[in-house]
């Protein structure tokens, strides 16, 4: 893989009309990304990017769609923890191995609407990664997530090293 692929990435994200944050610093005891051996275990990523916040329950005052707005929020944040993990490089990136997301919802929420809120990260992983961005996941409710946040993912991935 050569440096240009780096680019490649960002190429993609912008012809999305869509730019990587900076990586956020942990905001309690724990690392955004510990590296082992060629695996990167990311921490969870929240739905919110500077002042762009997306909060609320699925069920009460927010929609799949609003959902997977957010889910599209964890997923820059979560790439933008990649590319950190691997000092800017992003080619360096072989495999999303695992996404585990988490959404927030309530009681009544309809359960099987769940994994197509998370399908807002895994989307755009495969749109950006192609075929390496296809993963294995877990999607499931919660009852409340920081900062009132409708999202938060986390994931495994597999670099060179």
């Amino acid at each position: 893989m050569t440096s240009s692929e780096t680019t490649s990435h960002e190429d993609i994200l912008a012809d999305m009309g869509l730019s990587l944050p900076e990586a956020a610093a942990p905001v309690a005891n724990y690392m955004p990304f510990v590296i082992s051996g060629n695996l990167v275990f990311i921490s969870g990523q929240i739905s919110k990017i500077g002042d762009n916040s997306i909060e609320g329950r699925l069920g009460e005052d927010l929609t799949v769609e609003r959902g997977q707005d957010a889910a599209r929020l964890s997923a820059l944040n979560l790439i933008a923890q990649m590319k950190a993990a691997c000092d800017g490089d992003l080619s360096r990136i072989k495999r999303i191995v695992k996404l585990g997301g988490f959404v927030q919802a309530a009681p009544n929420a309809t359960q099987a609407d769940i994994p197509k809120v998370i399908n807002g990260c895994s989307d755009l992983m495969v749109d950006v990664f192609g075929e390496s961005g296809r993963h294995a996941r877990f999607a499931v409710s919660a009852p409340s997530l920081p900062l009132d946040v409708a999202v938060e993912i986390d994931a495994v991935i597999e670099i060179e090293v």
